[in-house]
C-alpha cells in the first residue's frame, strides 16, 4: 500500500546565496517535504516506530539549512541524501525549498526548486 506523509511550510532563517551580502545577512526560506512510505501498521496499531517522526524531518532539514550553502540546489540534495539514509520506509521523496524575497533586481515573491526521488 502507498501511504503520503507531508511536512510541509518550515520556516527558517538560513545564510545561502552567492553574494556575499546573502552569506552576511541571511533570509528567510520555506521547507515542504512530501515522502512516500506505507505506514499501514502504524494506522492499525498507533505505533510511531512504524512510521516517518515528522520531528527527524524536521531536525534534518533544520540541520541542514543551517549550513551556508552558494545554491540551494546543494542544500536540498543534502536534505535528500540524509533522509534517505536516516528514515525507514521510505519509498520515495519530494523537497521543496523556497527562497522568499531573493536579490535578484527584481520586484520577485520567491523562489525554489524541488528536488524528487
Amino acid at each position: 500500500m502507498k501511504h503520503t506523509i507531508e511536512v510541509n511550510g518550515i520556516k527558517l532563517y538560513a545564510f545561502h546565496g552567492c553574494l556575499p551580502e546573502e552569506t552576511k545577512i541571511g533570509g528567510h526560506y520555506l521547507v515542504d517535504v512530501h515522502m512516500v512510505t506505507n505506514f499501514q501498521k502504524a494506522a492499525e496499531e498507533d505505533t510511531l516506530e512504524d512510521t516517518i517522526d515528522y520531528v527527524d524531518v524536521n531536525r534534518i532539514v533544520k540541520e541542514e539549512m543551517s549550513i551556508p550553502s552558494k545554491l540551494i540546489e546543494h542544500v536540498g540534495q543534502r536534505i535528500l541524501v540524509r533522509m534517505e539514509n536516516e528514515l525507514k520506509n521510505l519509498e520515495g521523496i519530494r523537497i521543496k525549498i523556497t527562497k522568499i524575497c531573493p536579490p535578484i533586481n527584481g520586484d520577485v515573491e520567491n523562489v525554489a526548486i524541488i528536488i524528487e526521488r
